[in-house]
């Protein structure tokens, strides 16, 4: 066979720094991103933050050391819009990398903390991709399923709903995922990246030494029979496994007892987590407008020295040529978050005017979907956003995600938001009869009664959500 060498071009996108900071500021919280552009700023001096630039002309004002940033109850529509206008002068698509850097400082800054009590989970997994040798394209997709696990190491984002979220040009699929994933449940600590509590108990276990006594009946407990190990079905689960009992409770009480179910807990930060509303919601002349919150929204521009220096010498930008395309990235992602922020909440609140006119009990069906649908976004884009993003509204302080609820039928062929149907039994028992408090059923008639079709068990679950106990507990003399 004659032996050849052939060349082939094709085009596939990468998975830029660009694309994973759009998107791991779009899932942050106000406070989170208000860290982690802190941090930037320190980093980067082509970026600078303008109230702090005000603050320093006008020290006098604002009461001594106060803030002089607008409150929240303030409307955004009195900063002058040209003055809004001029701090995204400076714009362009794209992030500064967190991963696969060339500097030895940021290296080094990775493991200057290496207590857990002062590093997140997110910095002590990122410590340990540095360290892993890798392509490119693996490491950024390992970095992104790192930013979405949740503070405990679950990842609860199924891959495929991750794979659907990146462009198609990317050709990323749930497979490559799933490697990616793979890696991250190799690292420390034993259980991160899981995606249930029984994959997570396994994965402790696969981590001990294989000739840990009972190691292999541990894991077929928390792999295959997790619910009677739950419901404490210990001679059941003796038949199942025929094996003799001793050796079920020494799996159980030496090796699972000892697990932990929330690996990542341990690098939470042990502090106030204060909420700081996105947006305000207010009525305008009959109709219900969202706003920005200017309290939320950092305001950010170029240095303006610093980008002069670069115009005059051209030839000579290096690493300031750098950090001035990153500033911009920055600047263009941060603005690009807020706008989807706007853009989603005023969409709910289109759909749930009701509720702010008439409370819970008008709250109507709303999926993600729905919301997906009406922006042309993907679904997985609305629960980002949705998720730790709060509106100040005349009722109060609510997370997006509130406004979402299943829906359920009605005798009349429409359908009920399953949040008005929790406020109505709330009602229902509030305005019971102590010494006859309403069974499940009973709830169940009474709301049939109103059109509402609601199962007793429904009717249980609803009354379980919403830690209200039993007909029995409720009773007194």
């Amino acid at each position: 066979m004659k032996q050849s060498l052939q060349l082939k071009l094709h085009q596939q996108l990468t998975l830029t720094p660009q694309l994973q900071q759009s998107i791991r500021l779009l899932q942050l919280s106000t406070l989170e991103l208000s860290q982690e552009i802190g941090q930037m700023l320190q980093d980067n001096p082509l970026l600078e933050r303008v109230d702090d630039e005000y603050r320093m002309e006008h020290p006098g004002e604002g009461g001594g050391e106060q803030a002089t940033e607008p409150a929240a109850g303030e409307a955004a529509r009195d900063e002058p819009a040209s003055d809004r206008q001029d701090v995204y002068e400076e714009m362009a698509w794209g992030e500064r990398s967190h991963v696969g850097g060339s500097g030895d400082d940021d290296e080094d800054r990775e493991f200057q903390h290496a207590d857990t009590a002062s590093q997140s989970l997110r910095q002590h997994l990122l410590s340990q991709l540095w360290l892993s040798p890798m392509y490119e394209r693996d490491r950024q997709l390992v970095a992104l399923l790192i930013d979405a696990l949740n503070e405990d190491g679950y990842l609860t984002q199924p891959l495929e709903e991750v794979a659907e979220m990146l462009p198609e040009e990317l050709e990323v699929d749930a497979l490559e995922l799933q490697a990616a994933l793979r890696l991250i449940q190799s690292f420390d600590p034993a259980g991160v990246g899981a995606r249930d509590l029984g994959e997570c108990l396994y994965l402790q276990l696969n981590a001990l030494p294989p000739d840990t006594l009972h190691r292999e009946i541990a894991k077929t407990i928390v792999r295959d029979h997790l619910g009677l190990l739950a419901e404490r079905g210990y001679g059941k689960l003796k038949r199942l496994l025929e094996i003799q009992d001793d050796k079920v409770f020494i799996a159980i009480r030496q090796l699972i007892t000892s697990l932990d179910p929330r690996p990542g807990s341990r690098y939470a930060q042990d502090e106030t987590r204060y909420v700081v509303p996105d947006v305000l919601v207010r009525k305008n002349k009959g109709l219900w407008v969202v706003s920005l919150n200017p309290d939320a929204m950092p305001k950010l521009r170029i240095n303006q020295m610093y980008a002069d220096i670069l115009r005059n010498n051209r030839e000579e930008g290096g690493m300031l040529g750098t950090q001035l395309q990153e500033a911009r990235w920055l600047i263009k992602n941060v603005q690009q978050r807020f706008e989807t922020i706007l853009r989603v909440a005023q969409a709910i609140v289109d759909r749930q005017r009701h509720f702010f006119e008439h409370g819970e009990v008008a709250m109507r069906p709303l999926t993600l979907k729905e919301i997906g649908d009406a922006l042309s976004l993907h679904e997985s884009t609305i629960s980002r956003v949705t998720t730790q993003k709060y509106m100040m509204t005349p009722r109060g302080i609510y997370e997006f995600k509130y406004f979402f609820g299943s829906a359920l039928a009605t005798e009349a062929g429409g359908e009920a938001s399953s949040t008005a149907i929790k406020a109505l039994m709330r009602q229902l028992i509030d305005a019971e009869n102590t010494s006859r408090p309403l069974s499940d059923n009973t709830i169940a008639d009474m709301l049939k009664a109103q059109g509402l079709v609601v199962a007793r068990r429904t009717v249980a679950k609803y009354r379980e959500m919403m830690n209200i106990p039993p007909a029995n507990q409720r009773k007194s003399v």
